[in-house]
């Protein structure tokens, strides 16, 4: 490979293919487990003095892409994976919700099916309005 003249932002996206020249089109873009979210934050420039919100989102677009397919699609069994796994303080204790078992459900069915950033962000979005935490959160706030 010839030397790539890209911006800390690029590098960020590009490192995983870089690190791996072995890779073919049709391998995994999973970064390596080595290359920790908070370093890939680190590494997008335009965060260094990023808010909260900000660092907030770019770790869910990183999660989201480090477990995505070259297509940058996310398989059912993966995202499902993910809430179980980085989102679980959020979804525990509601497993009796009738909503909860209906988002669960539509990731068991049609598992061919898979979804993009934006589905996957409304997924967040959904499963923490329903979640305890957020109950908690809002009483937190209002404990000053």
């Amino acid at each position: 490979k010839g030397i790539c003249m890209h911006s800390t932002q690029d590098q960020a996206i590009h490192l995983e293919e870089e690190s791996n020249p072995s890779a073919t089109p049709t391998s995994s873009r999973k970064m390596p487990k080595s290359i920790s979210i908070s370093k890939q934050l680190a590494s997008v420039k335009a965060l260094k003095k990023g808010s909260d919100l900000e660092k907030a989102i770019a770790t869910a677009a990183l999660i989201f892409r480090n477990s995505s397919d070259p297509d940058g699609k996310l398989g059912k069994a993966t995202a499902k994976n993910l809430l179980q796994t980085q989102f679980r303080n959020f979804t525990e204790g509601q497993e009796t919700k009738p909503k909860y078992q209906e988002i669960l459900s539509e990731l068991d069915e049609h598992t061919e099916n898979k979804l993009d950033f934006e589905d996957f962000m409304v997924l967040l979005l959904s499963l923490t309005i329903m979640s305890d935490l957020l109950q908690n959160i809002w009483s937190t706030k209002n404990e000053k």
